[in-house]
């Protein structure tokens, strides 16, 4: 037997889940301009409000650009928005920006705490007009605390969070993850949260704040690093590309020196990687469970590289 099922808005899922829902973004470079681009992804409606003369700073991130000067950059984060310039330190502006968030959904902002509060376009006062407005925010170390008004940049965050201390070779220095991931995380972190927004805003009808900072993104993306912490009280060391839980979890090298990922995740894997390799070392009781092996991770890893390397 087959269901045919209709859905409710035909309309809706032409033109995405957002379809309807009107975003101001308010905000700039990588962290707050990756939420409203997956806002605008899903379907929502976003207006991208830069500063007159000179944008948001990643248009000027280059090279490499595009044929019509517009960064990669840039471009990596801002598509489906409609764009405008205002001028938010002056009066006409100020107007302006109220206007567009009397009528909007969603305003998601980055500026340091109290930046926008001296403008008239904090929380509390653009709710005034709009009871149901959620006004997103995205900080470097959240709205209270002794360094609320710090500013914050991915690659720093990267270093006080910890995350470079767990990053790099183990005999070497810290290393920056390759591509800014506190800002994404730290973005979608703010899109969940404006999603969940949303929904309470169904059975409350009011609007709130959502209030994200990359210091609080950072730490929750060390995971079972940073529970490992809590639980042995050790500062984690850093393993190159070795796993802190798992072993064999790692890269090797084989003949000519062409590296692979071997990951093992269970007992039953790594007993049937010593069968492909003609060896019994998951009959040792030194490598027969993945705590014994994580205990004895550097003699069985010089084994495996003695062996990948034939």
């Amino acid at each position: 037997m087959t269901t045919s099922v209709t859905p409710k808005s035909k309309q809706a899922v032409d033109h995405g889940a957002l379809h309807g829902i009107k975003v101001l973004d308010l905000s700039r470079v990588l962290a707050g301009p990756s939420c409203t681009q997956i806002l605008a992804d899903l379907g929502a409606e976003v207006i991208k409000v830069e500063r007159p003369r000179i944008g948001d700073e990643t248009r000027h991130w280059s090279p490499p650009a595009f044929s019509d000067d517009t960064s990669a950059y840039y471009s990596t984060i801002n598509r489906n928005k409609k764009s405008l310039t205002v001028d938010i330190t002056t009066h006409a502006g100020q107007t302006i920006i109220k206007q567009l968030a009397a009528e909007s959904d969603i305003v998601v902002e980055n500026f340091k705490v109290g930046g926008l509060k001296k403008y008239g376009l904090d929380y509390d006062s653009l709710r005034q007009d709009n009871p149901h407005l959620i006004y997103a925010s995205l900080t470097g170390f959240g709205q209270t605390g002794p360094d609320a008004k710090r500013p914050g940049y991915d690659y720093i965050i990267q270093g006080l969070s910890g995350l470079m201390s767990i990053t790099g070779p183990s005999d070497g220095e810290p290393y920056k993850i390759g591509v800014a991931v506190v800002d994404l995380f730290a973005g979608l972190q703010l899109t969940i949260g404006i999603q969940a927004a949303l929904l309470a805003r169904e059975h409350s009808g009011r609007g709130q704040q959502v209030d994200v900072s990359l210091l609080d993104s950072a730490l929750a993306m060390l995971a079972n690093v940073g529970m490992n912490h809590l639980a042995s009280n050790e500062v984690p060391p850093r393993l190159g590309n070795q796993h802190p839980n798992i072993v064999p979890y790692q890269v090797f090298a084989g003949e000519g020196e062409q590296h692979f990922i071997l990951a093992c995740g269970n007992d039953q894997q790594f007993a049937k990687l010593c069968e492909v390799l003609a060896v019994e070392w998951h009959q040792d009781r030194r490598f027969t469970t993945n705590p014994a092996r994580v205990t004895n991770r550097k003699l069985l890893s010089t084994w495996l590289s003695e062996k990948f390397a034939q």
